[in-house]
């Protein structure tokens, strides 16, 4: 009797397929295991590319405010009492005071916000009446010229002091929500508690005869140092005689006395036409240059550096015929000139060393821009103190505050009074607001905030003409020794210098990672394949800021020092690795098949080893006979031709042209010639078919440079240039270090997918090893080898310490393989750290970090597009 009962018809065999079946059974657990890692890995997916959204979202928003405008906030209006015009304003940084002189010499200091006047002084100009007005950048130092020939100087600034609130005195009067005023002070209430103190200075200095004439245009500089202060004017009377006079002060520092000598010099006359009159005169702040302006539409610039000859430098139009020059302006720095038409036109010029005989110094001034026009007649032009800004009014009463270097109007102002032709402007200090001042008093002040007047698309990524410039072009420059100097922040030579490095750093790595790749995939040991892979994977390990930091302190001094010897490296190792392969053809077939594997791969390292030892030794030998035994030098231009250059160049592919035309051509009969000839006799034969293309080589790259030469071409000034000790060469090295484990470790695992029976078949059919490997196995795993080839594009492009270490870190744009470069991360890296939050630097910082991440994601789209077409195609095998 049997322990269980089998179905009717229930075999052994049936049984066990069940028994089969039941054991195929996937558990309940596993089931839910591979649900769970889905769902993980499906989430973590998402959020990868969520996070990558989120970071473009962040640039996007820091950099968005970099093309917003300026936003009015407001303006006020009101009437000072004065009897006469006001001819000169002034305001403190923080619009809260405002200064106003009438031609009748009354002073009236008043409330911006309100209006309200909070003293009054006289000025007594002897009866004389003013005929001309200037002031100092700051406009606090101001000239008075008047028709009996004198020059009076005054002081019109504002004092600032900070008071604690225990210490406020009695009776203040609320002037507005934020300020009080007591006894021609007004209190301002700061973040600490503490309040700001703010009252005028107003002093007024005795006449200096100038002229018995009319002063009909004046300027005034002050500058110096605070022990030895210079005060310098510039005066033209009305027969256009132009006067200059520097006074200097000495100031005794332990008494505190002050010498005073002055120094009047008449200024060789002006050639004017009958009728044609001065408008305007300008002084540079070191004295050392002046321009006139005439109503004819000529300027006239004096050069000022030597005092006891001053001399007539230039006349130069910069208005149509007959348009008057009515208003002239430095900007800040005194190096570009603002000049305003009788039409309403609006230039920019500055000086340029041309060599023009033209001119006393060999400069000239260049109008480098040209303005929105004015609706009509130009009739005063102010500077701003800390941008190069200013504000142009009109005789309609326009008022139109202009950015020079981005070259667009910030603000068209709109007046709220009547239009009056007799107007003077400022800029607030903070350049946040505008103040005009009427006829008859009239006061209209403005408050804006801008937030980066000084970018635009075009100054990020077009060409603009900065002061000094010989012509428009990129330039990245955030920073200079000086306030005064103007911001660059084009980006091209950021983007430029991220493509030359690694332009460069890929023509090393590419082809060695892939040969590498090629070589442990196709022709090594497993076992050697075994050590070589994990050990290339390895050198990803390195930190590249200690690459960078040997890149910079050992490699490219020793290469500044062997540069003979580095360039005939590029020639002898693999000259000497071909040399090793032929003379490793003649060993006997069992003496090769013996020490193939490990012992050859020390033998090819051996071979390596004695190639840099023949061109560490023969490197000064190579400099003395192509660049006549200094290459630094030649690569300056100062000697020599592009003929040596041009032959190392071209050498290369000479050698591949012949061997290629020798195969084309010869190729056939040479295989019949030593196929039936033993291994040693193919090989001799092989060695002396090597040398004798070689030397052709030689001779044909040597003829095609020479030819070159002929032609007037040569290399030096294009992609050679002067010698710089860290230079893109040594980036290329150190990068393509950093960048040949990406590429190999991708590239040989795409090679070793390829499937063996391709191998098999090319093998049956005849191929040699090499020649399965480069056209059968390489073209099906074309799709990987390309993606490795755009995942070390990639790292390169985006790589930082190397460059900001290696480079140079010179924002210039040219493929000289020995100069220095920036790059977009290395400039991230470096001025950072430095900018101001939210400032203009830090957000065109972020802009280039928006365009490295739009870089990379271009280069990875279109890596993918294309190794999907490549997948396609090798699928169909």
């Amino acid at each position: 009797m049997t322990d269980s009962v089998s179905p009717p018809g229930d075999s052994d065999a049936a049984r066990t397929e069940r028994r089969r079946r039941r054991s195929m059974d996937t558990r309940r657990s596993v089931i839910w295991g591979e649900r769970i890692a889905g769902g993980v890995i499906t989430v973590g997916g998402l959020m990868v590319i969520v996070a990558v959204f989120g970071i473009m979202v962040f640039l996007i928003r820091v950099v968005l405010p970099l093309m917003a405008g300026g936003e009015l906030q407001g303006n006020v209006r009101y009437q000072l009492d004065t009897q006469q015009d006001v001819i000169w304003v002034n305001g403190d940084e923080f619009q809260t005071l405002g200064l106003a002189v009438a031609a009748e010499g009354r002073v009236i200091t008043y409330h911006v916000p309100t209006g309200t006047e909070i003293s009054r002084a006289q000025f007594d100009f002897g009866g004389a009446e003013v005929t001309a007005v200037a002031g100092t950048l700051g406009r606090d130092r101001v000239a008075f010229g008047f028709d009996d020939g004198t020059v009076r100087f005054a002081e019109l600034g504002f004092d600032t002091e900070t008071t604690a609130r225990r210490n406020l005195p009695s009776g203040l009067q609320q002037l507005d929500a934020r300020d009080r005023v007591l006894d021609g002070r007004v209190f301002t209430e700061v973040g600490t508690g503490d309040f700001r103190t703010l009252s005028s200075v107003v002093e007024l200095g005795e006449a200096e005869q100038i002229s018995d004439l009319p002063i009909i245009a004046v300027d005034y500089r002050v500058g110096g140092t605070r022990e030895r202060p210079t005060i310098a004017f510039a005066t033209v009377d009305a027969l256009n005689i132009v006067r200059v006079s520097r006074s200097r002060i000495q100031v005794n520092m332990m008494t505190g006395a002050e010498t005073v000598t002055t120094t009047t010099t008449e200024l060789p006359p002006l050639a004017l036409g009958a009728g044609v009159n001065v408008t305007s005169i300008l002084l540079s702040g070191n004295a050392d240059r002046a321009i006139v302006g005439t109503d004819d539409g000529f300027v006239h610039r004096y050069d000022l550096r030597n005092m006891d000859a001053p001399q007539l430098a230039e006349t130069r139009r910069v208005a149509d015929d007959g348009i008057a020059v009515t208003a002239m302006t430095f900007l800040s720095g005194e190096e570009s000139l603002v000049v305003g038409g009788e039409d309403g036109s609006l230039s920019v010029f500055f000086r340029l060393q041309t060599g023009t005989p033209d001119t006393t110094d060999g400069r000239e001034l260049i109008r480098s821009r040209e303005h929105a026009p004015m609706p009509s007649a130009v009739v005063d032009l102010s500077e701003a103190q800390r941008q190069k800004e200013f504000v142009a009014v009109d005789a309609e009463g326009n008022v139109h505050v202009h950015h020079s270097t981005s070259d667009q109007v910030l603000f068209e102002l709109a007046r709220s009074g009547d239009v009056t032709t007799s107007s003077r402007a400022m800029i607030f200090p903070r350049s946040n607001g505008v103040m005009l001042v009427s006829q008859g008093g009239e006061v209209e002040a403005w408050q804006y905030t801008q937030r980066h007047p000084e970018v635009t698309l075009r100054v990020l990524f077009g060409r603009i003409w900065y002061e000094g410039y010989a012509e428009p072009t990129f330039v990245w420059q955030s920073t200079a020794g000086t306030d005064l100097a103007e911001p660059k922040y084009s980006l091209i030579p950021l983007i430029f210098g991220t493509i030359k490095a690694a332009s460069y750093a890929m023509l090393f790595a590419a082809p060695i990672a892939l040969m590498a790749a090629v070589y442990t995939s196709e022709f090594v040991d497993r076992r050697v394949r075994a050590t070589v892979k994990p050990m290339m994977e390895m050198m990803e390990s390195l930190p590249t800021v200690v690459l960078g930091f040997v890149a910079a302190l050992v490699l490219a001094p020793l290469v500044e020092e062997w540069i003979g010897a580095v360039l005939l490296g590029f020639f002898a190792l693999p000259t000497g690795l071909m040399l090793g392969a032929f003379l490793w053809q003649m060993l006997p077939v069992p003496v090769a098949l013996k020490y193939d594997g490990f012992p050859k791969f020390v033998l090819m390292a051996a071979m390596i080893f004695v190639s840099a030892f023949v061109a560490y030794n023969m490197g000064t030998t190579l400099e003395n006979f192509l660049f006549q035994g200094d290459f630094k030098r030649w690569t300056t231009g100062q000697f020599g031709t592009g003929t040596p250059f041009m032959f190392l160049i071209l050498l290369p592919l000479s050698y591949l042209t012949v061997s290629w035309s020798f195969k084309r051509t010869l190729g056939h009969h040479w295989r019949a010639l030593i196929g039936d000839r033993d291994r040693a006799q193919a090989g001799r034969l092989d060695i002396l078919r090597w040398l004798a293309l070689l030397t052709t080589a030689i001779g044909l790259s040597y003829a095609v440079a020479s030819l070159l030469t002929l032609l007037g071409y040569d290399p030096r000034g294009g992609f050679v240039d002067s010698y710089q000790q860290r230079n893109a060469l040594v980036v290329g090295f150190v990068m393509a270090f950093a960048v040949i484990p990406n590429i190999y470790t991708l590239a040989e695992d795409a090679l070793n997918a390829v499937p063996g029976h391709l191998r098999a078949a090319s093998l049956a059919c005849g191929a040699t090893p090499w020649q399965t490997g480069m056209w059968v196995v390489l073209p099906t795993a074309a799709s990987g080898v390309f993606s490795a080839i755009m995942m070390g594009m990639g790292r390169a492009v985006g790589e930082t310490m190397i460059v900001v270490m290696a480079a140079g870190n010179t924002p210039i744009m040219e493929w000289n393989i020995f100069s220095g470069l920036r790059t977009l991360s290395a400039n991230i890296a470096i001025e950072l750290p430095e900018a101001v939050k939210d400032g203009t630097n830090y957000r065109v910082l972020f802009l280039a970090a928006l365009t490295l991440f739009i870089m990379t994601f271009v280069i990875n789209t279109l890596a993918e597009l294309i190794r999907q077409r490549f997948r396609k195609r090798a699928f169909q095998l």
